[in-house]
């Protein structure tokens, strides 16, 4: 999902995308194949490919290998997450594509990266990106088993970044009149996610685990429960700056005078107790009371929100979270969209998903080949 999320993100801002598949198509589009059948739409497919078009190539024939060669010599970027030794046999190698197109920009997705013992291993975000690169570990509270990642978290991080990478060789064209190559990988990104934490590591050896609710490195920052069953995160601001409002929203302006939370090194000390205290205190207040005094005394807070409280937030629609696209059948529906805006040339809305090869003859005759040449690669199996 890392490279077509890419393609589909500058798709999203403007990009003409061709999507090229093998025969039977993108494993993704077959994600609900096993689901009930009132499922009748593919949601994730359709995220990272609204608007493509796409064309159905084999790349083990050499008909397929010189169509998507030549379809490489008027685009400006090239994306695959093809491991490279299968792209070199193919003759879709970097080298060999911006022969013939040096304004090229080729953009490599891989798991782990170009180098080392374990470059030419495969990898989804669940195993390069969450696990191997310490996300997982660092993100389960100790003694307590690993979890899994929710679908695309880590493939979704990698095509931003991956859309970096394309950009600024763009922009580097458009200065020197030359192409570039750029590779990202699940691995890396992984890395530079829990960077903040893996700085400490490397600069001292060591680095605090995560710890369960009961007991937060800081008390102030946390999850809380309404008396209604809502839960909340509050967020305050470094130091002791929000200690005194904290105490105010909970009802407890006595905490500032209990010697265990005296000062900061105390209510380290004693973050259980005070984690105690607050869940009480929040316990006996509703939601409405909790959230309007922590916006009177202006706290950083959230609500913890369900999926579908997420979807009907009128929030993330005014931020331009969604998109409305087309549904395919005669309808439309929302979407997650890219995540930047451009004010005033924002698309209201975008088109749905390719059916599997839907372009494939259109754009084998943009790029020249005739109608007998066409139907004698569908006939052949290089096309379809």
């Amino acid at each position: 999902m890392a490279a077509p999320g890419a393609a589909g993100v500058l798709g999203d801002w403007g990009a003409e995308v061709i999507k090229i598949e093998r025969p039977g198509g993108d494993e993704m589009r077959h994600v609900f194949a096993d689901a009930k059948s009132e499922l009748s739409a593919n949601p994730t497919f359709e995220m990272d490919n609204r608007g493509k078009r796409s064309v159905v190539l084999d790349i083990s024939k050499p008909e397929g290998r010189d169509a998507v060669a030549r379809l490489a010599e008027d685009a400006d970027v090239f994306i695959t997450n093809v491991r490279p030794a299968s792209l070199k046999r193919a003759g879709l190698d970097e080298a060999a594509l911006r022969t013939k197109n040096p304004r090229l920009v080729y953009a490599l997705v891989t798991g782990y990266g170009l180098e080392g013992p374990d470059a030419h291993k495969p990898g989804f975000d669940v195993t390069a990106f969450w696990s191997r690169a310490g996300v997982a570990h660092m993100h389960a509270p100790k003694g307590t088993d690993p979890f899994l990642l929710r679908t695309g978290v880590g493939d979704h991080t990698t095509s931003l970044a991956t859309v970096s990478a394309i950009l600024a060789a763009l922009y580097e064209r458009e200065r020197t009149g030359e192409g570039r190559f750029v590779q990202t990988s699940l691995l890396a990104t992984g890395v530079y996610v829990v960077g903040s934490d893996l700085a400490v590591q490397l600069r001292f050896g060591r680095l605090a685990s995560n710890r369960s609710r009961r007991e937060p490195l800081n008390p102030l920052a946390n999850f809380f429960r309404s008396a209604d069953g809502r839960w909340f995160v509050t967020n305050p601001r470094g130091g002791s700056v929000d200690w005194k409002a904290m105490c105010g929203v909970a009802g407890r302006p006595d905490l500032l005078e209990d010697p265990r939370f005296a000062g900061g090194r105390e209510r380290k000390a004693n973050t259980a107790e005070l984690t105690a205290e607050f869940d009480a205190a929040f316990a006996a207040l509703t939601y409405e009371e909790i959230t309007a005094r922590l916006d009177a005394a202006d706290l950083v807070w959230a609500p913890v929100q369900t999926p579908a409280e997420v979807a009907a937030d009128p929030q993330v629609r005014a931020a331009g979270a969604l998109v409305e696209v087309e549904d395919g059948r005669g309808g439309r529906a929302d979407s997650p969209a890219a995540p930047a805006r451009f004010p005033g040339s924002d698309a209201s809305s975008r088109p749905a998903a390719p059916a599997l090869g839907a372009h494939t003859r259109e754009v084998l005759a943009e790029i020249g080949y005739g109608p007998a040449e066409i139907e004698a690669m569908i006939e052949a199996g290089a096309a379809a």
